[in-house]
């Protein structure tokens, strides 16, 4: 899937990256601009990919794209953006802890920054880039599902107690995008509400509901987001889209996170059992919507950014956001996360899927 969205970086042999459009605009197919967090969840998708149907040919592109973020960065696996740095810690981890093919020491370089990020500005958390005032939930939320995944349990809990305390919102119980000084001492909250961060948040909590030892609080917290999801941010079960850019991407990471409810919440009680199928539902009806409305024209499979209309192919649609690499991936994530319920579904229990 996406194989004519990956390229050599500048022709260098053992190279591949991510191009950010389709048909690609002379910056992006040059790589002049990219994207160091699309390439993460490039990451994701083909590591979700080949735990689904290996193949030496796909491990040798994971290789390849994990070479290549480094080669485009300049050399470097960190950059200003700590959300970023937390998506790709993810994606590495999982490489490694999956299919043997990560960078230990590349997580834990990155872990590291984000632990050293933490301030009691605000009330704790971590800012979204470094040098900023402003903290969000895009860099807290991942921040907190690798450093869970990593050992730093306490700092996993804090940030997630921070976001629940200082960005859900009492009254729709989503939450909301970020927080920053409001010049008197005190926080103004920013209020828009993203698909993703909700999806980031339930990863943390699934998380933690299995690893701490106050798991009955990050489960209360798991039921109350995807009651919310499902109430506020679904249209007939099927999970509400964005944008092109980098918005095409949040709605493909909700629903990652929502099949890791499905698959990994713990509970043998009325309610988890409720919450999960609850998250497997929304999972498995964007799928079917996403696939029934996706364009084959031309042969190639395109997906559009709201799941419950038809995507336009990118060369009739051009510059619409089916061009852009984000919400192709969105669309991938998605069918990967409904096929990750029935092959849980279709085997034997052996307990959590372990970063999935």
């Amino acid at each position: 899937m996406l194989t004519g969205n990956v390229r050599r970086l500048w022709a260098l042999p053992g190279t591949a990256l991510g191009v950010n459009s389709r048909p690609a605009r002379l910056r992006h197919r040059t790589f002049l601009a990219w994207n160091y967090w699309w390439q993460a969840h490039l990451l994701d998708c083909l590591i979700d990919a080949e735990l689904r149907a290996p193949d030496d040919r796909r491990r040798a592109l994971i290789r390849r794209v994990i070479r290549s973020v480094r080669v485009r960065n300049a050399g470097r696996w960190t950059n200003a953006y700590y959300d970023d740095m937390a998506w790709l810690g993810l994606a590495l981890h999982r490489a490694d802890q999956m299919l043997g093919l990560g960078r230990p020491p590349v997580v834990r370089l990155l872990t590291g920054r984000l632990l050293d990020a933490w301030s009691a500005e605000l009330g704790g958390g971590i800012p979204w880039r470094r040098g900023d005032e402003f903290k969000n939930a895009p860099a807290n939320a991942p921040a907190a599902i690798l450093l869970a995944r990593t050992g730093f349990l306490d700092r996993a809990v804090s940030t997630a107690g921070w976001i629940d305390t200082v960005l859900r919102d009492p009254e729709t119980n989503l939450i909301r995008d970020g927080a920053r000084p409001d010049g008197a001492g005190g926080i103004r909250i920013e209020t828009p509400i993203y698909t993703y961060n909700q999806g980031a948040v339930l990863g943390a909590e699934v998380e933690l509901a299995a690893r701490s030892v106050a798991g009955a609080r990050h489960a209360e917290r798991v039921a109350r987001t995807v009651d919310a999801v499902a109430d506020r941010l679904s249209v007939g079960g099927v999970l509400t889209g964005h944008a092109g850019g980098d918005s095409g991407l949040f709605t493909g990471i909700l629903a990652r996170y929502l099949a890791r409810v499905a698959t990994d919440l713990p509970g043998d009680d009325a309610r988890a059992a409720r919450v999960r199928t609850r998250a497997a539902d929304l999972v498995r009806t964007s799928a079917e919507a996403a696939w029934v409305h996706a364009s084959t024209a031309g042969g190639r499979l395109t997906f559009g950014p709201d799941w419950t209309r038809p995507a336009q192919p990118p060369g009739v649609a051009a510059g619409g956001p089916e061009r852009d690499l984000s919400v192709q991936l969105s669309g991938w994530m998605l069918l990967e996360a409904a096929a990750a319920l029935d092959r849980v579904a279709h085997r034997p229990s052996t307990g959590s899927s372990n970063g999935r």
